[in-house]
């Protein structure tokens, strides 16, 4: 009997070995919410594929006719970061509301386009708004959970750069790089740099953030 026993409960240790191996990062989307992009990448330098999901909630309320009477989905989006290990992918990090929805109205401009890049174990949340410039954020993992240690961003006019902001949250260095060249072309700028000191006490944790759109980096 005993014997039996047994081999009943290393055939459920190694269903339950499968299973664990074999989960999808879509069982970590929460109920409410579709998939609306995917990365991966080695985001804790253990040489694994680790998974970064972008997701969208379902609430038909936040489906509108915009002003150019089409139909748009409004509703935000959040972002939920995987851990690959031996015993498949575990929840890292989450934020189920922290990105505007890609359908927001921007006036006499179009919204900016949101995506996710994983280069050097960090973790990168870059805007791009086309000819107008880009904002950069970097996050890495630490003390359980993943921290802002980084900004970029570059202010446009069509190619020529007029304005380049760097924060390093870890240093507290602040690094301006403004054109002074106003009959630039392309290539021609000239940058002075200005470099400051900014002041923060802790480092803004990725699951804390409300709205990306309300980070007002220029309180730094």
């Amino acid at each position: 009997m005993n014997e039996v026993l047994k081999i009943l409960s290393l055939i459920i240790l190694m269903n339950f070995g499968c299973n664990a191996q074999n989960n999808e990062p879509s069982e970590f989307i929460p109920k409410g919410y579709v998939e609306f992009d995917k990365y991966f990448g080695d985001l804790n330098k253990d040489g694994k594929d680790d998974c970064v999901l972008v997701i969208k909630k379902t609430d038909t309320s936040n489906v509108v006719i915009n002003r150019f009477d089409k139909t748009v989905n409004r509703n935000r989006r959040g972002i939920i970061v995987l851990f690959k290990n031996a015993n498949g992918y575990q929840l890292t990090d989450k934020n189920y509301n922290c990105f505007s929805s890609e359908n927001e109205d921007g006036g006499v401009y179009f919204p900016p386009e949101l995506w996710i890049e994983i280069k050097n174990e960090k973790l990168h949340v870059h805007y791009g708004h086309g000819r107008y410039g880009y904002w950069d954020y970097t996050f890495r993992f630490q003390k359980s959970n993943f921290e802002l240690i980084g900004y970029d961003s570059s202010s446009n006019r069509g190619p020529i750069t007029n304005r380049e902001t760097s924060i390093n949250f870890l240093t507290k260095k602040k690094l301006i790089r403004e054109n002074t060249n106003e009959d630039a072309e392309s290539g021609d700028e000239i940058f002075k740099e200005t470099w400051s000191n900014i002041e923060i006490e802790n480092l803004i944790k990725l699951s804390e953030i409300k709205d990306f759109d309300e980070l007002d980096m220029y309180n730094y």
